[in-house]
């Protein structure tokens, strides 16, 4: 499963001539319209399975009390049973446009994914849409007494799951939502909501839809087997595989300790939902990370080759998005603003060309060649049945770190499938390295298969075969 997260409200909106701090009117707004089918055939050539709609429910916007930016932050829920209206072209018929989306996405063989946010909704809370579509909206027992704000999140209140009716509502909630026809949630911050709830809520849900899937964000390792037990099929793994690779590339940790993230998760591997941005993060070609989006293949090859976990992509890093502009509310910090209205230079121009026929028309030689190395890259992670569903070889602990090899700067493990092997090699340091893998006689064992000196690759890796057995590796 790879997933493309986009925030409409960013993502259609061609204006080349945003303001910082700039409304509506000044700035602009992405639409459903903007994701036709053209648009969504040209996404999917990113090898996607599905797109997470990020913004989608109505959320509070300026003037409200506490409203993050002009634009409003989406995880501050104004309507639960509504949308947002500058998301359509016609206000009135903004819910029949959203579900013009949802049908055309799935024409197109992609799922759909909303987010879920189950702890806490908009200080400025009130369904308008509730009663005329026969549910009951939040009442005062549903909220901790006074709508206390929850915590930093000055824009929102906290949810009351101490009273049993808060229960039933948000589950009516899901299924109000399942029954547009989408194909799962995104829970925001599931460990700040009782467990006992997702695994009352979950199940009841997937008895009506059996094939909906539930992703939990999650930052505690702790509790992974805890929501697992719950009933979701997916767990964010910032803590574990995101926090690691990060330290590698820019604190100085040594690349072995992915063999100790990989071990920690163990049988949960299949369950962690890896991703190297989304919109809580700083994006890897910002200056704040990796300040170059060519530096950010070392981590993108183990999330996706490692083992068979699924990958969550954010709009804009196929291009290299560097998240640099001041948009207003958010100061230049490295990510992409979701309290603003703004646009995304390359995917206006990525835009501009698949609305020409020619999608890369308008880009940048530095961002086609990055977006082509995703796009082969997705390929091969999910094409080809040694990633996507093969046995993994960690071949960390029978190269120690040696004048051949560093094992702190160099990563390698062997993925097979079917009888066909591969031998993969990350190299974290900035220098072309030559190295000597040794992979042992156990390896072959495992994959049950004959030990054989004939080897094949493709670019930048160059392989030979020494007359000691150990694999000799160029590596840029």
């Amino acid at each position: 499963m790879i997933i493309y997260q986009l925030l409409p409200r960013l993502f259609g909106n061609t204006n080349e001539n945003c303001i910082p701090n700039g409304n509506l009117s000044e700035n602009g707004t992405g639409k459903f319209s903007d994701i036709s089918e053209k648009v969504l055939i040209a996404l999917k050539k990113l090898s996607i399975s599905h797109i997470w709609y990020t913004g989608i429910i109505e959320h509070s916007m300026f003037p409200d009390e506490g409203a993050k930016g002009l634009a409003g932050s989406p995880y501050a829920v104004k309507d639960y049973y509504d949308v947002n209206s500058y998301l359509a072209d016609n206000p009135s018929e903004r819910m029949t446009e959203f579900e013009a989306l949802v049908s055309r996405t799935k024409k197109v063989g992609l799922g759909v994914l909303l987010d879920f946010i189950p702890n806490h909704v908009a200080v400025s809370y009130k369904s308008d849409i509730a009663k005329l579509k026969g549910y009951k909206d939040f009442e005062d027992k549903n909220f901790f007494e006074g709508r206390i704000h929850d915590g930093d999140w000055t824009d929102t209140v906290k949810l009351n799951y101490h009273h049993p009716d808060t229960w039933d509502k948000m589950t009516d909630i899901l299924l109000y939502w399942a029954s547009k026809g989408i194909s799962g949630f995104r829970c925001d911050m599931v460990e700040l909501v009782t467990p006992a709830f997702w695994e009352r809520t979950i199940p009841r849900i997937k008895s009506q839809y059996p094939d909906i899937i539930f992703i939990a964000e999650i930052y505690q390792k702790e509790n992974y087997w805890k929501y697992i037990n719950a009933g979701f099929d997916y767990l964010y793994d910032k803590s574990g595989l995101y926090d690691t690779l990060r330290a590698i590339s820019t604190s100085g940790w040594s690349a072995s300790e992915i063999t100790r993230c990989w071990q920690e998760t163990g049988d949960l591997q299949p369950k962690m939902l890896y991703f190297l941005e989304n919109h809580d993060e700083q994006r890897l070609a910002s200056d704040f990370f990796l300040g170059d989006a060519r530096k950010a293949l070392p981590l993108l090859y183990v999330s996706l080759f490692f083992n068979t976990s699924s990958f969550m992509h954010y709009f804009g890093q196929e291009f290299g998005e560097k998240g640099m502009d001041h948009e207003g509310f958010s100061s230049v910090d490295g990510r992409t603003s979701i309290f603003d209205f703004w646009s995304l230079s390359c995917i206006r121009r990525w835009l501009k060309g698949v609305r020409a026929n020619s999608d890369l028309k308008y880009l940048t030689s530095e961002e086609k060649a990055i977006y082509k190395n995703y796009v082969r890259l997705y390929k091969l992670a999910s094409t080809v049945p040694a990633f996507y569903k093969g046995k993994t070889f960690d071949l960390q602990y029978v190269n120690p770190t040696s004048s051949d090899y560093n094992n702190n700067r160099q990563f390698s493990f062997l993925r097979c499938e079917e009888k066909e092997l591969y031998l993969c090699v990350v190299n974290f340091d900035d220098n072309h390295v030559n190295l000597k893998i040794n992979i042992p006689k156990d390896a072959f064992d495992y994959f049950e298969i004959e030990q054989d000196e004939q080897l094949y690759s493709n670019k930048p890796i160059e392989v030979s075969v020494d007359a000691n057995n150990g694999i000799l590796v160029r590596l840029k």
